[in-house]
């Protein structure tokens, strides 16, 4: 569950349209370490997890592993989500464009897989 500090960096976040019209998210410097640093983390796990393999480590070790990888994720996963319904879906409903609603279902839903 995401703490105090956490759920106030998510607020930060705000996704535009660039001059190409491709929507880009705009992180604070802050946030954007946050989540990096989250996902370097989990990158590293994930190769320990391939070396646990190559070492033919006992195959619980290596499922406990996989769902601890599975949990980070799913936490950088929400702050983004959070992040993305407090500032680009608020933004996005605000100028009249409803179609966000579908296409945060359709994100939900994946994330919910």
């Amino acid at each position: 569950m995401a703490n105090q500090e956490e759920l106030h960096e998510a607020d930060d976040a705000c996704c535009a349209a660039d001059s190409d019209s491709h929507r880009k998210s705009h992180h604070s410097d802050k946030t954007k370490s946050n989540l990096i640093s989250r996902l370097n983390r989990i990158e590293g796990q994930i190769r320990g997890v391939k070396g646990m393999i190559e070492k033919d480590t006992y195959c619980d070790d290596v499922l406990n592993q996989i769902a601890a990888i599975q949990s980070a994720l799913n936490s950088v996963g929400k702050l983004l989500l959070e992040g993305h319904m407090k500032s680009c879906v608020v933004e996005r409903i605000h100028a009249g464009d409803h179609e966000v609603i579908d296409e945060l279902l359709i994100t939900v839903n994946k994330l919910m897989k």
